[in-house]
């Protein structure tokens, strides 16, 4: 590409031999296939440089600099992470920038404030104790501040809900139910 380039801009002279088997030539492709070179590890620490098109190793050293790396599986989820992680500020003590903060980690939970000074984190998509929920707890509570009570809240059928779906123990005992899976059957939120 930039051997093309340089032979089109030397082109017009006419004083040298171009072609590829004169010296002038090899020096021209030996310059252009440098300069292609650069250009693409130049794209490519351009890319990896921004968080909002890095792919692999600019996420890695952007994650590295925070305490624990983010609950996030693909990349679009870890661009979101480290962006939300990113705008953490002294500005970020309201709940519901603390709940932002915490979604935009990839994690699906939210933030709610009980009273003051007290934070609920619930987990309103699933049902019981979250996959991975000791490295979800640990993002959290670095990102909270310290000075903030906060408890996790997991969701179980009770047994209102139990009564308000009408269910006898015969519709349990049919669905084959064990007490854990009985106690998971969590009713899909409206």
């Amino acid at each position: 590409m930039y051997e093309q380039y340089l032979k089109n801009l030397l082109e017009p002279l006419r004083v040298y031999d171009l072609s590829n088997a004169s010296l002038g030539g090899a020096e021209l492709y030996a310059a252009g296939t440098g300069l292609d070179t650069l250009e693409r590890q130049l794209e490519i620490a351009e890319r990896e440089a921004l968080v909002a098109t890095a792919e692999g190793a600019g996420l890695d050293r952007t994650e590295a600099l925070f305490a624990r790396k983010p609950a996030a599986v693909t990349t679009e989820q870890r661009r979101l992470a480290i962006a939300a992680l990113l705008q953490i500020d002294g500005d970020s003590l309201t709940p519901e920038t603390i709940d932002r903060t915490i979604r935009g980690c990839g994690i699906r939970a939210r933030a709610i404030e009980v009273d003051t000074g007290h934070l609920r984190v619930i987990f309103p998509e699933v049902a019981g104790v979250p996959e991975e929920f000791e490295q979800i707890q640990k993002i959290i509570l670095d990102i909270l501040p310290c000075h903030l009570a906060v408890e996790f809240y997991f969701r179980y059928l009770t047994w209102l809900e139990c009564e308000q779906a009408e269910m006898a123990w015969a519709d349990i005992e049919a669905a084959e139910h064990t007490w854990e899976s009985f106690e998971l059957a969590v009713p899909p939120e409206a």
